[in-house]
């Protein structure tokens, strides 16, 4: 099921991550520094220093030394951060194309853009984490490995909405007008829900997104926010059973490449409580047969980057904080795999 990168390879993934990781930190000065535009007006006989940010535009004060050193340092400082975000640019478009040669890329090409977009909103990593099939390509990346292609093919992506985390400022800018539905339609603009207020949006190739969220144990008493906007046609979060303990488990992330080459940033779960999760669904009597088989064997896959080559212990007292339900999966499904000599009567320390 897994694949070590050769030593090539493996130098060529850092190589691209660290680039991007450039890239990455001078968008986000850009973003936060160069936004916009400053411009000298007269008013009255005087000038004065003008900074426009979207629609708003506000004086800084009359001409002077220190509204001139602030133009200065403005004007110069966005052509130093363009120069450094084109070189960068171009060494990722280069970089690309050795990936796709090597056999790098991973991640669906659609996938991967609609995370970029959730990155330009800042919705990635704090309201929106990925679960199900496509966190597999964040732990393969963190362990230098490729998991058996049957294993990571999907025509869809999971994104699991944090309510508890309130949407920042900047964050409610960007994705007032348009909400989750119009990240997804700058993507592809045939991006539509399955019906109004709907968890599930769907494009014309058939590639579906789906928003999903903990189910209260009292869903009478289910006041947490459903989506990530009230807009009447943004997509509305599906409540499940057993995603609490997703969104209660320690958060991992990492820079994984997609099918075109290009780098894409995956913010998930902890691998150890993603093959907890799966090894629990496997097992659930209303899970057709084939979701199960494939749940099981993505939960050993997980397992094994997590111990093999992470280093993550995943023994008896780090299965105590977990409900009695995960520990069981554990036993029953990823333990007789990976330690065949151990007896179900003893301690729950298997040797990952």
């Amino acid at each position: 099921m897994l694949r070590e990168l050769t030593s090539e390879q493996r130098r060529q993934l850092i190589d691209t991550q660290q680039v991007y990781e450039s890239w990455l930190s001078a968008d986000e000065e850009h973003q936060r520094r160069f936004t916009g535009s400053m411009r000298w007006v007269e008013r009255n006989g005087a000038e004065y220093l003008l900074r426009k940010v979207g629609q708003t535009e506000n004086s800084l004060g009359p001409r002077s030394e220190e509204t001139e050193k602030s133009f200065s340092a403005f004007s110069e400082g966005r052509e130093r951060n363009r120069d450094l975000l084109a070189g960068l640019s171009d060494r990722l478009n280069g970089l690309a194309k050795v990936n796709v040669a090597m056999g790098l890329g991973r991640v669906p090409v659609i996938a991967a853009r609609i995370l970029r977009r959730c990155a330009e909103t800042n919705l990635l990593g704090k309201q929106l984490l990925v679960v199900g099939t496509n966190a597999l390509f964040a732990y393969e990346a963190s362990a230098g490995v490729q998991i058996a292609s049957g294993l990571t093919a999907t025509g869809d992506i999971d994104l699991l909405l944090d309510s508890r985390r309130r949407i920042s400022f900047v964050t409610g800018e960007k994705i007032t007008q348009s909400g989750l539905i119009g990240v997804l339609r700058k993507v592809d603009r045939s991006f539509k829900p399955l019906q109004p207020r709907a968890f599930r949006a769907t494009n014309r190739d058939g590639y579906l997104v789906d928003l999903i969220r903990p189910q209260t144990r009292n869903v009478l008493k289910d006041n947490a926010p459903t989506s990530i906007t009230p807009l009447a046609d943004d997509l509305d979060g599906a409540p499940m059973d057993g995603l609490q303990w997703l969104i209660n488990a320690p958060k991992t992330e990492a820079i994984a490449i997609d099918e075109r080459g290009y780098p894409v940033r995956i913010p998930t779960v902890d691998p150890r409580v993603f093959a907890l999760h799966k090894a629990w669904l496997a097992r659930r009597p209303d899970r057709s047969a084939v979701k199960a088989t494939r749940d099981r064997e993505q939960a050993e896959v997980a397992a094994a980057i997590a111990h093999n080559y992470l280093k993550l212990p995943l023994d008896g007292d780090y299965l105590k904080a977990f409900p009695a339900p995960l520990r069981e999966a554990a036993i029953r499904t990823l333990l007789p795999v990976k330690s065949p000599g151990l007896s179900e009567d003893s301690a729950i320390e298997p040797d990952w």
